[in-house]
């Protein structure tokens, strides 16, 4: 099996103000077969700065409720010290909602790369505030080293 590129974002929620909305947009790019999720993590780190990990499989806790069906077939590669980096690097009073995913769409780009003697030389996700900060639209400072 050929897995295509994968990528890890952190959802920051300010105050632990999660409340797992969120995991329905997660599940229809799921469904649709878009991405599929690797690895899937909560922290939260309270106010004096203690950090903890929360099982999303926690089937009592309502917030955590859609994410069930999406949990299946995970692969577990982030590391305690992949998780450890995360939560230290949150601000306190802060919880995250960490995903690895897997692009499925381009599984068969990939294959077609790989066939064609191709290899990958760079790629960047461009945040959407980097391009909103950049009044006149996506140019080389927006995206950096980029020409």
């Amino acid at each position: 099996m050929t897995l295509g590129p994968l990528e890890y974002t952190v959802i920051g929620f300010d105050g632990n103000r999660f409340n797992g909305e969120i995991a329905k947009e997660i599940g229809k790019v799921v469904e649709s077969g878009t991405i599929a999720l690797v690895d899937v993590v909560f922290i939260t780190k309270d106010i004096d700065g203690n950090a903890a990990v929360v099982e999303l499989d926690a089937k009592d806790d309502p917030r955590f409720a859609d994410f069930t069906g999406m949990l299946d077939g995970l692969m577990g590669l982030l590391t305690p010290e992949d998780v450890e980096g995360i939560a230290e690097g949150l601000p306190t009073n802060t919880s995250a909602l960490v995903l690895l995913f897997e692009h499925r769409w381009a599984v068969g780009i990939k294959e077609a790369l790989i066939g064609a003697g191709g290899f990958l030389v760079a790629r960047e996700t461009i945040s959407p505030e980097v391009l909103d900060r950049n009044e006149a639209g996506p140019s080389r400072a927006a995206f950096g080293h980029c020409r």
